[in-house]
């Protein structure tokens, strides 16, 4: 009989991508979501997308209680942890909220995992952990840095946590993977991003701007020291994403201690690269006005990603054309998002 991974978040954007890598690769998974940020509706399309029965229960890794049921009522052998809160400018307002979620229900995880002997985890980790960073592109040698929002922050302690936990049981397999700027949706279009209230991140804002939920797209910051005065990230597509989670727990069966990878693409575009890229892709003019810089944010950043190459055999396989098409057709096949009737994609027009 298959064992099971549990996936703690698992109904969110990264999550579930996540979550179609795994049984496709023949995993049986267990999706752990409270839904805080998340939708129902996703299992059930993800069910759609495998023909098979996706197991799903609505809860919060700081309930112990649940946690100790769940694992003795599955065959547990590796956990996913993707559950907690993601925004850089709410954790600026509400950083209570980011340390008792993200760090106190990282920790109830751990003792629950270690109470019911699993000790394979793969964390979501960022990469706001290298903080404010000296050079580009980064790598994981250049050892982290002092990150500038409470979100970051949260990602930086919970690294040190499961570090110190390495340490204190050779047991104990731990992967850290260190996202860039996820962006995209699987090209069937059934599931993607889907904020509550108005996103926080570029791509959802300037697709909900071309459908015409949102009238603008603000620009934060027009004077940073790069290209065109506006930040620069490392936008990778979520399907490779997903695929480094497949590949560091294929790694992780044989090879305990704590591991970090970069996932990203090694290539940095600035938001009015992207802004102009999407408008050149579909061919929808996009309105924008500059604001001031928001608290948290960097000036450019962007991953050295060969370590991942190296050890995981994993790089990032779509191109900035292919992210900006698959986001654009899960907006436009889904415009209030799970709350849509899922309409039939049509070829995505081109310019």
């Amino acid at each position: 009989m298959r064992k099971t991974t549990l996936i703690t978040g698992g109904a969110g954007y990264i999550g579930s991508h996540t979550a179609l890598a795994l049984i496709n690769a023949g995993h049986k998974v267990l999706v752990l979501d409270n839904l805080c940020n998340s939708c129902r509706e996703c299992i059930r399309r993800l069910e759609q997308l495998t023909l098979t029965r996706v197991d799903f229960i609505k809860g919060d890794i700081r309930d112990p209680v649940l946690l100790d049921d769940i694992f003795s009522r599955y065959d547990i052998e590796a956990v996913v942890h993707f559950a907690s809160l993601k925004s850089v400018e709410e954790s600026v307002r509400k950083p209570l909220d980011y340390y008792a979620n993200n760090v106190a229900g990282t920790l109830d995880l751990c003792q629950a995992m270690a109470r019911n002997n699993v000790f394979q985890l793969v964390f979501s980790s960022s990469a706001t952990v290298y903080g404010e960073p000296s050079h580009t592109p980064i790598a994981e040698d250049v050892g982290t840095g002092k990150p500038v929002n409470p979100y970051g922050r949260t990602k930086l302690m919970i690294e040190e946590l499961l570090t110190d936990l390495c340490d204190s049981d050779p047991r104990w397999s731990i992967g850290l993977l260190r996202y860039f700027n996820p962006i995209g949706a699987h090209e069937s279009g059934m599931i993607g991003e889907d904020p509550r209230g108005r996103p926080n991140n570029l791509l959802p804002c300037l697709t909900q701007v071309a459908i015409g939920r949102i009238p603008e797209l603000t620009v934060y910051g027009s004077d940073y020291p790069t290209v065109d005065g506006t930040c620069v990230r490392d936008y990778i597509h979520v399907v490779d994403l997903a695929i480094g989670h497949l590949k560091a727990l294929q790694v992780l069966q044989h090879n305990n201690g704590i591991h970090f990878w970069n996932l990203g693409t090694g290539v940095g575009y600035s938001v009015l690269q992207i802004i102009h890229s999407f408008e050149d892709i579909t061919g929808i003019s996009i309105p924008y006005r500059f604001a001031p810089r928001r608290l948290g944010d960097i000036a450019k950043c962007w991953a050295d990603p060969g370590k991942a190459g190296r050890e995981l055999g994993w790089s990032a396989q779509r191109g900035l054309e292919q992210m900006i098409t698959d986001t654009w057709r899960w907006q436009s096949c889904n415009p209030q998002g799970y709350q849509s009737s899922f309409k039939i994609p049509a070829p995505v027009a081109v310019k």
